[in-house]
């Protein structure tokens, strides 16, 4: 079988590229496209439909307008890919995107998304779904990262790995379904010091494989 395809949309946030794109490139079973929402939007290549996943890394806070032609595209992206059924992986600040948008609470799990946060803290994140297939090999590791302080998501969620970190949010990572589209929101992953993390490395890649199942 040839490499998935899988867009990773980005925007509206400064990370570091070379170091989230060294993450990328550990993963041999997919091919990545990187851009910005704008472009992914638009797919002037006609591609969209062909990507098996898509991992949002964007940070944007205004909620589209569907009487602007812009944002009404974007609101039929989001809906095209639950429709067709693409996974939606939503990876660290992209949790905090739209704030006010109805469709991304939906997805995320989130409805009420105030947050602190605090960087360069050291993070023990424990496996709580021991039988999942994203945390397959997977036992309780340490790394510095930056969280997040806000409510958990729903109920409805799978809860996938946790910390005790006292100013953090309990559940670092959870699966979702909107529509037809899996999906599953991690909240790690600002610097290459979670890029570089094997563990987190190994979160995102079985992450994309159980998505396109």
């Amino acid at each position: 079988m040839g490499k998935i395809h899988v867009a990773v949309v980005t925007g509206h946030h400064n990370f570091d590229v070379p170091g989230f794109q060294q993450l990328l490139d550990s993963m041999p079973q997919a091919t990545f496209y990187l851009q910005d929402l704008h472009n992914f939007v638009s797919d002037e290549g006609k591609f969209n439909e062909t990507y098996k996943a898509v991992i949002f890394y964007n940070f944007h806070q205004e909620s589209p307008v569907t009487s602007q032609a812009q944002d009404a595209r974007l609101v039929q992206a989001i809906d095209k890919l639950a429709q067709n059924g693409q996974g939606l992986l939503i990876l660290h600040h992209a949790l905090l995107a739209f704030p006010d948008w109805t469709v991304w609470n939906q997805i995320v799990g989130i409805s009420n998304r105030k947050f602190r946060y605090a960087t360069n803290q050291t993070v023990e994140t424990e496996v709580v779904a021991k039988n999942h297939p994203i945390t397959d090999g997977l036992q309780r590791w340490e790394m510095i990262d930056e969280i997040y302080g806000m409510i958990d998501a729903r109920d409805d969620s799978q809860f996938i790995l946790s910390t005790r970190h006292p100013d953090s949010m309990k559940y670092l990572a959870w699966t979702r379904e909107y529509k037809n589209s899996r999906v599953f929101c991690y909240q790690s992953g600002h610097d290459n010091l979670a890029f570089s993390n094997p563990s987190f490395r190994q979160v995102i890649s079985q992450a994309i494989n159980w998505l396109i199942e």
